[in-house]
């Protein structure tokens, strides 16, 4: 408690730090007070409660901003999805990866690009938002028309403006900013799940509240690992003499991440999981078969569906891998930069190798990933209420978890320049994740 309460002295005797701490704090307390502005021409009484399914999932990353009908009802997702698109054609289209190589240029173009086509995602989930959560609860108070149009303007500078909060976030405040604004959406949600899992519980169920919370602990831990878990490759550069001085000579190491994918796997997989009840309701009244495949796949507990999630997050996970590591490209640096792999030749068999150790790690880091996911499931059939389950695994805690593992890293490393002892026993917390090195 001595060490704990010493460093949130050294935290905030930090000038600098003290000040990103605070500008983070007030930015997220905007954010958060955004979410409860209900658009012009809504009768709050009337809106449904928390919705199911996919805009579950989105009302849990906006922190109920969605289901309030809120100004922040879209917050920074279509910039999110926008993002992703992004990121793919940087992959996949020539134009792109050229834009991507040009350097600071390069990224300011495709910022505007990603902004302009924030707007035009905006516009047209708001069009679906409105269509299809406001409207029919017959809370618009307003002409239709007057209400979507407003509403769309509305939305729109609600998620501008998010995306501004989140560059500011990370400019003059601490941690990735538009993941700090999902986050703290996530974790609004926390203290109420809490509480109805209590409530529900009675006095008479505290010890599995407490024995709930303890396996809890205990995923946490394990989603850190799996998040932090990697494989280095060890890579040694040449010596050079220049002007007389030695450069180079020194092993260094190439960490390969197990779960390089991070959380897209689950949301790929999660936004198609709805395409089989959706099908099937469309000759619900006609077949046995359709009723049948609706009625397990509305169902997010049953094992057919679980097994069928599972086995999209680990095709997403060697997929979405496959993009964004290229074993090519890290052996053609090495080879520029004059580093090879000891007892690996430079050029293609280095790549090789870099690609034979991706595809070993990435099997039990997809395998394990697919657990995270379906673990909300499992929890609700051993009894824990549904809001508190979704803390258990799945996108929430994976976004949570990398969030602040990368904040504590900032804030580690202000402590560690200023001399001061680290967050964690041994003095530091470290930047590369070799405490779960993987052989």
């Amino acid at each position: 408690m001595k060490k704990f309460i010493s460093t949130v002295k050294n935290i905030f005797s930090i000038e600098d730090l003290r000040v990103r701490i605070l500008n983070t704090i007030g930015f997220l307390i905007i954010f958060r007070l955004g979410s409860f502005i209900v658009l012009p021409g809504v009768d709050p009484s009337k809106l449904g409660g928390a919705p199911e399914g996919i805009f579950g999932l989105i009302d849990t990353f906006l922190g109920g901003a969605f289901s309030n009908a809120s100004i922040f009802g879209l917050g920074i997702m279509p910039y999110i999805s926008a993002s992703i698109v992004l990121q793919l054609l940087t992959v996949g289209v020539p134009y792109f990866q050229k834009m991507q190589k040009e350097g600071e240029s390069g990224r300011k173009r495709i910022n505007q690009i990603t902004r302009v086509l924030t707007i035009a995602i905006t516009v047209a989930q708001g069009i679906g938002y409105v269509s299809a959560t406001i409207l029919p609860t017959g809370a618009v108070m307003v002409s239709t028309t007057l209400f979507m149009f407003s509403s769309l303007v509305l939305l729109s500078a609600g998620t501008m403006f998010c995306m501004w909060l989140g560059e500011k976030i990370t400019e003059k405040g601490i941690g990735n900013g538009i993941s700090m604004l999902i986050m703290i959406g996530i974790i609004s949600r926390f203290p109420g799940a809490l509480i109805a899992e209590g409530l529900e519980k009675g006095s008479s169920g505290m010890l599995l509240l407490i024995i709930e919370a303890v396996v809890l602990f205990f995923v946490v831990v394990g989603v850190i690992a799996l998040t932090e878990a990697t494989r280095r490759i060890p890579v040694q550069y040449a010596k050079q003499v220049v002007g007389g001085k030695v450069y180079g000579g020194q092993r260094q190491y190439i960490p390969i991440k197990v779960n390089a994918s991070g959380v897209m796997p689950i949301i790929f997989a999660q936004s198609l999981m709805f395409v089989p009840a959706l099908i099937a309701q469309i000759w619900a009244g006609e077949s046995d078969i359709a009723n049948y495949i609706g009625t397990t796949f509305s169902d997010f507990t049953s094992w057919q569906y679980n097994l069928l999630f599972a086995s999209l997050i680990i095709i997403f996970t060697f997929f979405y891998t496959a993009i964004t590591v290229n074993p090519e490209q890290i052996a053609e640096d090495m080879k520029r930069n004059g580093g090879f792999v000891p007892g690996i030749k430079p050029g293609a068999p280095t790549s090789e190798f870099i690609d034979g150790i991706i595809s070993k790690i990435t099997l039990p880091g997809s395998v394990l990933l697919a657990a995270v996911a379906i673990l909300p499931a499992l929890a609700i059939i051993a009894g824990v209420g549904g809001e508190f389950a979704q803390f258990y695994g799945g996108t929430s805690l994976l976004i949570m978890v990398g969030v602040i593992m990368d904040t504590l890293r900032q804030i580690e490393s202000y402590l560690l320049m200023r001399h001061y002892e680290g967050m964690m026993k041994s003095g530091n917390m470290k930047n590369n994740p070799s405490n779960y090195q993987v052989a």
